[in-house]
């Protein structure tokens, strides 16, 4: 490609990223929302505070990578790019959030929490299956590419909820739960979900049932709590 289409490719796709970064971007009204869906009644303000800074840390990378990643795999696959984004940009914000928060926190924050606090044991025990299962029958059926895409996508999932355990507590103790709960529920959701559909592609009965199943296990595993788990 010659420099000049280059530069105007490069530079439709900068206007078109900002573009939807500024229609993404979060504010307090989005926070409390994000923070009321995920079990915390009438946050305050320093709750929402907290909500928006998570949601920036994700958006900000949503439209970049979701601009890109298609001219880096060559693939004109809408649904692989919005998984991908979501999955790249969670992994990224977790990375983001391991450095400690600066000023005073609250004694009760600095409970440390465990995999089971954030996700619950039948949706773990789902994840294994899922990816043992695609893993398996990739392999045995010999579709490589489809098979990196399986173990990359368990490997991004697993270490994104992983990151958000160990995360170092920040703020306002409930609204920290809620939104690892929320990152970790997500990432391991869409690893199900993107292990059955892109590993059941043969148009039959069969296959059409397990990526149904799939995709019920991913509206089960991300579904909003109604009520945080306990917090000490």
């Amino acid at each position: 490609m010659a420099w000049d289409n280059m530069l105007a490719v490069g530079l439709v796709m900068g206007l078109g990223g900002l573009v939807i970064l500024i229609i993404l971007w979060p504010n307090d009204k989005r926070g409390a929302r994000l923070l009321v869906r995920w079990g915390v009644p009438d946050p305050d303000a320093a709750e929402v505070a907290i909500a928006v800074r998570y949601l920036k840390r994700r958006r900000f990378w949503y439209p970049w990578l979701y601009l890109g990643l298609p001219q880096l795999f060559g693939s004109n696959d809408g649904s692989a790019a919005i998984v991908g984004t979501l999955l790249l940009g969670g992994l990224i914000a977790e990375l983001l959030a391991q450095r400690p928060t600066r000023g005073p926190q609250r004694e009760a924050v600095l409970v440390r929490r465990t995999l089971r606090d954030v996700v619950p044991a039948w949706a773990l025990v789902l994840s294994g299956l899922a990816s043992a299962a695609a893993i398996v029958h990739l392999a045995l059926t010999r579709q490589w590419p489809l098979l990196a895409v399986a173990v990359g996508t368990t490997l991004v999932c697993w270490a994104i909820t992983l990151l958000a355990v160990r995360r170092p507590p920040a703020g306002e103790p409930r609204a920290d739960l809620a939104l690892r709960c929320r990152s970790a529920r997500v990432a391991i959701g869409l690893g199900i979900a993107t292990c059955t559909a892109d590993s059941w592609t043969q148009g039959n009965l069969a296959s059409l049932l397990i990526v149904v199943v799939g995709i019920a296990a991913f509206l089960a595993v991300t579904a909003p709590l109604k009520r945080l788990p306990a917090l000490a």
